[in-house]
């Protein structure tokens, strides 16, 4: 089987990160990177043996199958479409877009362009949390009723740039994790969010107006409520998913970042029991699904469709956050 040949829309961070080591150690192979600074896309391509770099999109999408894009967040829109118009399949950042409209846009042209598009959300890939699926769905934790998620940390010194800074490209906390954490919430309850209720803080470390930290109560249509904690600003936060049901709680810690680890305890009236994992690394595993949606083969771990809700859940989190009132997912 010829190897999955890639694009990258964007020389950025999580690339050189995780993301270009993801989709060669799935079988991909990167041909070329676009990036709007040619210096810049010179640059990245010699460090990771990428045999081009361009600053023009449409010659990007010439000679790829698939493209990655992962530049700010406003910008998702005009290149998705683009790699649509081009016929190639998306791997698309989180959020998909700014605008829940746009983000419809995108998902709608890869679906008429018959091409796979999937947005990056590793954490549905965690070991943990794929265990508390299983749970969940075993009904060993008898109805869910509540749920919670801590996930935050100090913000890393090389990403305090637009994520602090720029309200036009998505910065702060909401959009960064919000749409991370109920994303995760609706893969492991299978479960649709239905309001948010969000405060929303400034520590310090962002701009003045745009939200470090933030905290949101989010109802599903099933009745369970869950509780989300996200921050930039809590060195010493130790992460947590939690989901408490009728007939016992399954509780994972550690286990909101992007390296494979972390533990689940399962309560029960039997006691309590330290679940088995098999952990790998998340982005390779959502690599190798989309690879296989492509191939015809199930679908990738987060589809567009996805991405969409997502999106339309932290923006309204962002909405109660100015409001100050409980405000409806979707538009």
């Amino acid at each position: 089987m010829t190897a999955m040949r890639w694009g990258l829309i964007g020389a950025t961070i999580i690339g050189r990160e995780w993301m270009i080591r993801a989709i060669r150690d799935a079988g991909g192979t990167i041909t070329s990177v676009y990036s709007t600074d040619a210096e810049r896309g010179r640059r990245y391509a010699r460090e990771f043996d990428i045999p081009d770099s361009t600053t023009d999109l449409d010659t990007l999408l010439q000679n790829v199958d698939a493209v990655y894009i992962s530049t700010t967040n406003d910008r998702h829109h005009a290149e998705c479409l683009a790699a649509a118009r081009a016929g190639r399949h998306v791997l698309c950042e989180k959020p998909l877009a700014t605008r829940y409209q746009d983000a419809v846009e995108m998902v709608a042209a890869c679906e008429a362009a018959g091409v796979v598009m999937a947005t990056n959300h590793h954490l549905r890939n965690a070991a943990t949390h794929r265990a508390i699926r299983d749970v969940v769905a075993g009904g060993r934790i008898g109805r869910p009723l509540a749920a919670r998620i801590v996930h935050g940390g100090a913000l890393p010194a090389h990403l305090h740039g637009w994520r602090l800074k720029d309200v036009s490209a998505g910065a702060g906390a909401i959009l960064d994790l919000t749409v991370h954490d109920s994303d995760l919430l609706r893969f492991a309850l299978d479960d649709e969010p239905r309001t948010a209720m969000t405060l929303a803080q400034n520590g310090g470390l962002a701009q003045p107006g745009i939200e470090d930290a933030a905290m949101s109560t989010i109802a599903f249509g099933s009745g369970l409520i869950a509780q989300i904690y996200e921050s930039f600003t809590t060195p010493f936060l130790r992460t947590s998913f939690e989901v408490h049901g009728t007939a016992g709680s399954v509780i994972a810690q550690d286990c909101m970042s992007q390296t494979p680890g972390g533990t689940v305890t399962l309560r029960t009236e039997a006691g309590e029991e330290t679940l088995p994992l098999e952990q790998e690394d998340y982005y390779q595993r959502g690599v190798r699904a989309f690879h296989a949606a492509i191939a015809g083969q199930g679908r990738p771990a987060a589809t567009g469709a996805d991405g969409l809700v997502s999106l339309a859940v932290a923006l309204a989190a962002r909405r109660s956050a100015e409001t100050g009132k409980a405000e409806p997912v979707m538009p």
